[in-house]
């Protein structure tokens, strides 16, 4: 059984993510938080790497400005993790697909690893 606590943030990434509410999803991370995203662009051994909330508020604030829809799916909650994935489609059809792997410490994310594809 997870922790309510952690279930709680869930639900809330969930729908700051499918709103596009930028404010409230940069509320879930903690001030030293690391994202790193692995796409065709940035490889493994080479991710984008953002380090402390003001940098991953930056990237936030600009993909929900985008003109685009997000949905999660498949979510899984654990003992201070939760993974996800997220759907999100451009008006002009184009794809992106987002596996999300979350560490959580204090009600608030710390670390978070996005490997995304996007249709060509």
């Amino acid at each position: 059984m997870s922790d309510p606590a952690v279930t709680r943030i869930a639900d809330t990434l969930r729908r700051a993510t499918e709103q596009r509410n930028a404010e409230l999803l940069v509320s879930l991370y903690a001030d030293d938080a690391e994202l790193r995203v692995v796409d065709r662009n940035r490889t493994p051994s080479s991710p984008l790497v953002l380090r402390g909330k003001q940098a991953i508020a930056d990237f936030l604030k600009d993909i929900c400005e985008r003109d685009m829809t997000h949905r999660i799916e498949q979510q899984v909650v654990g003992d201070n993790h939760l993974a996800f994935l997220e759907a999100c489609k451009y008006p002009d059809g184009c794809h992106v697909l987002c596996a999300s792997v979350v560490d959580l410490r204090g009600g608030k994310i710390v670390r978070q690893v996005c490997v995304q594809a996007w249709d060509e």
